[in-house]
């Protein structure tokens, strides 16, 4: 025959926020709470115990007395009341309902009216209308919501144990009244999987027993969400109260709790729901052997043990269930959840649900909580990361964390790295300072595994590639071909000029077309230039280069350049027997020759010019293909004759609109 089965919800009984309040609350003692710290009698009978009592309102308060703030927060004139009583306050605010209280403030701030979704008189929702201080109202029905005056915009947040399905109603009846609606999901994420898991567990069970409060609002919410779908659904408030329950031997029975029912009560439901179902099952025949029989019912040993076990160093995957100002609560499968600080965390960008990767630091720090640690992971993964790239000889990404004795120390994925000064760039750093902030690629020189200490190298990273660009450079360098360059230094054999990494000789004679005696004459240093690869020589690292040769050769365009009978200026460079060469530009030169050099015969060439002198001259010939002008200075003087000839022809001394003088007069007859 079917035995009956128990079915213990996972996600029952307190939550963060509220075994954290319990927790502050039992530390704080003796105490004063304002209101029960939970809504359950037997917690607040066992903390009564201990010295923590409650009371309604902060006038009745003594004076200086320690004053704990339970889980449903309290608005901001609690504070000042208590503040002004010189009370010692321990906050013990859910992280949630803090968050909500932020936003509250930030939209009193920005001119935002708000509007909770939520039941006007619990604690929680009065806490939150608090921290409004522009309009605020609460709603729970689709008559509160018609009641709202009429307005532009508005922020809606909703109470933590909001039902979903509720809280979706009420936001599709605002958005229909509000045109600009703001809508912030506030419902604890623990909240949501507790309703979410009761609804389930009533679909397919027999029974089901919600275990809480009756003052409580998140139990009565489970009550009415399981009694919606299973008809014998009971709620009790201790173990007590399960007398008078039937159970037939096939049911399957499904229990939850209330985010403020403690473990212990739980636990006793559970066992009493075993001794409710050992007394109403039949007794067996002989012919079915107890030893055949089987008892599927599981209690709240049976349920730790399903639970995980944890040791420190331990790495574990969890869910994201809340988030507070200082750190995140994340449910490990353990039996309490754990905490990691936000200082430890690889990365804030994180949100309830969320999955993440967390180290067990300690199981019990003392207070009960499990400390976990993301950071841990990161940095021994990136440890790993980096022991595997040095033995693979691969870089590595580091930024510039701070200038110290001898080097820089930075940061690789998360591991503190030594860089020598000498190892900071290919030349001497006088300001090591300048690579703080710096993003770098460096090279693993040296790794310490046992202190797990790094020294690295940026220069090694230069060299390597200074080394591969030149080896890609001298690929495609192509004798013939021409590119360009910048002249980086002169000397007093040539320019060397930059090709894109490599050096390049413009010798003094591949300078120009014609004489240069430096070759600051033609080039200055960082001017960018033509050039023309004439010769490359990969084993000895030179290549010669020719800048003239980008240029057409002064013969090639002295014909269109210098017609005859033209008229030019030019210097007198060298003088001969036979008459004077004069340059036109560097790498042409014409021929005056000794009967060309002056209007009268002359025994000597230099009786008429000097060398380095300027001269003006007539080009008489030009013949490309023999490389010769013929220039002549005889004619260039014969013509300035005759111009000043005709010129003194028109010359009429005296005032031509006035009386010629005597003189000119009598000259005239």
């Amino acid at each position: 025959m079917a035995i009956s089965r128990v079915e213990l919800a996972r996600h029952a009984g307190f939550c963060f926020g509220v075994r954290r309040a319990v927790e502050t609350a039992e530390r704080s003692a003796p105490a004063i709470t304002l209101g029960p710290i939970i809504h359950n009698p037997q917690v607040v009978a066992r903390l009564a115990a201990l010295g923590v009592t409650s009371v309604d309102r902060p006038e009745d308060v003594p004076r200086g007395a320690r004053v704990v703030i339970r889980s449903h927060g309290v608005g901001p004139e609690a504070y000042a009341a208590l503040r002004a009583r010189d009370c010692e306050i321990v906050d013990a605010t859910c992280p949630f309902v803090q968050r909500i209280h932020d936003m509250a403030r930030r939209a009193s701030g920005e001119g935002v009216p708000l509007i909770v979704a939520g039941e006007t008189e619990h604690p929680e929702v009065r806490g939150i209308l608090g921290w409004a201080e522009g309009p605020a109202w609460a709603v729970l029905t689709p008559e509160d919501v018609d009641a709202l005056p009429p307005m532009e915009r508005a922020l809606v947040v909703s109470q933590t144990t909001m039902p979903e399905a509720r809280f979706e109603e009420l936001c599709g009846l605002l958005k229909a009244r509000i045109p600009d609606l703001r809508v912030a999901v506030t419902i604890c994420p623990a909240t949501r999987d507790r309703q979410g898991e009761a609804a389930e567990l009533a679909a397919r069970c027999d029974a089901m027993v919600v275990i809480g409060g009756r003052e409580s609002s998140n139990s009565r919410k489970l009550y009415h969400i399981a009694s919606a779908l299973c008809p014998r659904t009971a709620f009790v408030e201790s173990a007590a109260e399960l007398d008078g329950l039937s159970i037939a031997p096939e049911d399957t029975i499904g229990i939850t709790a209330g985010a403020s029912t403690p473990d212990c009560i739980i636990k006793e439901v559970v066992a009493r729901m075993n001794d409710i179902e050992k007394k109403e099952a039949p007794i067996e025949t002989q012919e079915a052997p107890i030893e055949t029989q089987e008892q599927d019912v599981m209690t709240m040993e049976d349920v730790e043990k399903t639970l995980v076990q944890i040791r420190p160093g331990q790495i574990v995957t969890g869910r994201v269930i809340s988030i507070s100002e200082d750190e995140v609560s994340v449910d490990v499968g353990y039996k309490t959840d754990g905490l990691v600080k936000k200082t430890d965390l690889s990365s804030t960008d994180v949100k309830p649900g969320d999955e993440i990767e967390v180290e067990v630091v300690k199981v019990n720090d003392g207070d009960g909580n499990v400390l976990l640690s993301q950071k841990n992971i990161i940095n021994r993964k990136a440890w790993e990361e980096i022991v595997a790239k040095e033995e693979a000889g691969e870089y590595v990404e580091g930024v510039g964390k701070e200038a110290v004795k001898g080097g820089l120390l930075a940061d690789v994925n998360g591991i503190r790295t030594f860089i020598p000064a000498s190892q900071l760039s290919l030349r001497y750093v006088e300001k090591i300072d300048e690579f703080v902030g710096q993003t770098m690629t460096l090279k693993i020189i040296e790794i310490d595994k046992a202190k797990k200490r790094i020294v690295a190298s940026r220069k090694a990273v230069l060299i390597a590639e200074e080394a591969e660009k030149k080896a890609k450079i001298w690929e495609s360098l192509e004798a013939g071909t021409i590119v360009k360059g910048v002249v980086r230094r002169l000397a007093d054999f040539g320019a060397f000029v930059d090709i894109g990494g490599v050096d390049g000789l413009v010798h003094v004679t591949d300078l120009s077309w014609g004489h240069v005696k430096h070759p600051s004459d033609v080039v200055s240093v960082g001017q960018e230039i033509d050039v023309k690869i004439k010769k490359v020589d990969p084993e000895h690292e030179r290549i010669s280069l020719s800048y003239k040769d980008t240029q057409p050769h002064p013969w090639s365009v002295a014909g269109e350049k210098y017609p005859v009978g033209s008229v030019v200026e030019g210097k007198v460079v060298r003088i001969t027997t036979f008459g004077a060469f004069v340059e036109l530009e560097p790498g042409l030169d014409g021929l005056v020759h000794i009967s060309q050099c002056a209007l009268t015969r002359i025994a000597e060439v230099k009786d008429a010019v000097s060398v380095g002198e300027i001269v003006r001259v007539k080009v008489l010939d030009v013949n490309t293909e023999a490389r010769r002008i013929s220039l002549s200075i005889r004619e260039v003087l014969e013509d300035e004759a005759l111009d000043a000839a005709d010129d003194a022809e028109y010359d009429i001394p005296g005032d031509i609109e006035g009386e010629p003088e005597a003189g000119e007069a009598e000259a005239e007859e």
